[in-house]
């Protein structure tokens, strides 16, 4: 399965591959985009099977693009990667079709018990 990384910072984007790797992901195919514009895009030229995005980018954030996604029909499973996690920002990432969201800092067990429920 592929799985897309959204994060304006590349370094962001290689601690979460390496993270994923450590949490037992490391067979699956690894996509990167910078925003959620390019995010919106490698969805429709890559058909990845999960979407991890950061909350705050510029171009287009990571709620912005979750809900561009939903408004075009589009399913994709997706959370969240963030340092926002207020109750707040939970509710309406769950509310706008996102399956979690894990906080920075996160841990390889984070990742187990977020995305382990939604990908096989």
């Amino acid at each position: 399965m592929k799985i897309l990384i959204v994060d304006d910072s590349k370094a962001m984007r290689m601690i979460v591959m390496r993270t994923l790797r450590q949490a037992g992901f490391g067979d699956h195919e690894f996509i990167e985009a910078g925003n959620g514009s390019e995010g919106l895009q490698k969805v429709k030229s890559e058909n990845p099977g999960l979407v991890l995005s950061d909350w705050n980018m510029p171009v287009m954030s990571g709620i912005e693009f979750l809900r561009a996604l939903r408004a075009e029909g589009n399913q994709t499973k997706f959370g969240f990667v963030t340092s926002e996690g207020t109750q707040e920002t939970r509710d309406l990432a769950l509310g706008e079709g996102a399956l979690f969201l894990v906080t920075k800092p996160f841990t390889p067990e984070s990742f187990q018990e977020a995305i382990g429920a939604h990908v096989s």
